[in-house]
């Protein structure tokens, strides 16, 4: 397998693959109302590495996906894309999120209201594009927004809770954010005719994929610094979401169980205390080394696919997820 020298960009070999999501996703975001139009420009258009769609291409590729199949596997990473951003306006409707990759958030900027229906739209433009599709890959996207919701949920169930574990940590993450991204590996190698195997294989690597994805994104937010990670150091902290560095600080720091447990907000001294508690290298180390043992479980599926460009492209999409920076 190649190195992450030799291919430095993992989506080199889709990129025009990439162009025509692209394309396609920009005109379907348009509506017969401007507002929800400019709405959901205003956020998918600065969505940035796309990485959903990237995953699925590369995995739809690895698994042997053709050019002339290659528009299904197009329209899904579309629709899973939108189902994602649909799912940004609704976090932030229900965080009060003012702040989304940099800029003021789609609810920051609108209102609940409108966020909240473009949030709808998007949705419905996913289900639009999925509907064409096979009734078992459809139920794979729905079981997906399922899980999304429920995640959603439990995580606000959480918040504050001190009595929470790893465990609890890793049901939300598999259900508010991996599983995307194993609906996406699952229904990419289905799309390319892989075997059962196959297809399984895929599904439990974009589950590690995703999180490791989310557990660094979770160090990430203790570590910043804001203008690269696009919103303010510690929101989770604020919010007294169950972020990976907060389960493991608080197994050592009674002082910041208390923090997160009561709820009440401190003076800015105060919580830069707390952000250094949940910062210490031993405690961010082991953070890391979580991701880590998630990237071994995808970099291990990986064995299931033949040797191409394309799975190594994947294996440097998935091994880049513990060196990222933002």
């Amino acid at each position: 397998m190649k190195s992450v020298v030799e291919i430095a960009d993992p989506a080199i070999h889709v990129r025009d693959d990439l162009r025509r999501v692209e394309a396609k996703l920009t005109t379907l975001l348009d509506s017969n109302e401007a507002l929800i139009s400019e709405i959901a420009h205003y956020l998918v258009d600065s969505a940035g590495k796309r990485l959903r769609p990237l995953f699925i291409l590369l995995v739809y590729r690895a698994c042997g996906g053709s050019d002339a199949q290659v528009e299904d596997a197009i329209d899904a990473a579309i629709a899973l894309e939108l189902i994602h951003s649909a799912t940004l306006l609704h976090d932030d409707i229900i965080d009060g999120g003012e702040l989304r990759r940099g800029k003021p958030s789609a609810f920051a900027r609108y209102g609940t209201a409108a966020a909240l229906v473009a949030g709808d739209f998007l949705f419905c433009r996913a289900f639009e594009l999925c509907g064409r599709f096979d009734e078992r890959l459809v139920q794979i996207a729905a079981r997906a927004c399922i899980q999304l919701t429920e995640g959603e949920v439990m995580e606000s169930r959480m918040r504050h809770q001190t009595g929470a574990n790893f465990e609890d940590y890793l049901t939300i993450i598999t259900r508010k954010t991996a599983s995307l991204f194993a609906a996406g590996g699952r229904i990419a190698a289905d799309l390319a005719g892989g075997s059962q195997a196959t297809i399984a294989a895929m599904e439990n690597l974009g589950c590690a994929f995703g999180r490791a994805f989310q557990m660094i994104d979770d160090v990430l937010d203790v570590v910043g610094p804001e203008a690269k990670i696009g919103k303010p150091v510690g929101s989770d902290l604020r919010a007294g979401v169950l972020s990976l560095p907060a389960v493991i600080a608080m197994e050592e720091s009674l002082e910041l169980r208390n923090y997160f447990g009561n709820g009440k907000v401190v003076d800015e001294a105060g919580f830069a205390k707390m952000i250094a508690l949940m910062a210490r290298p031993a405690a961010l180390q082991r953070a890391r080394d979580r991701a880590t043992d998630q990237i071994a479980i995808a970099r291990a599926l990986l064995g299931e696919l033949a040797s191409s460009r394309f799975r190594d492209s994947l294996a440097v999409l998935i091994e880049d997820q513990t060196a990222r920076d933002s």
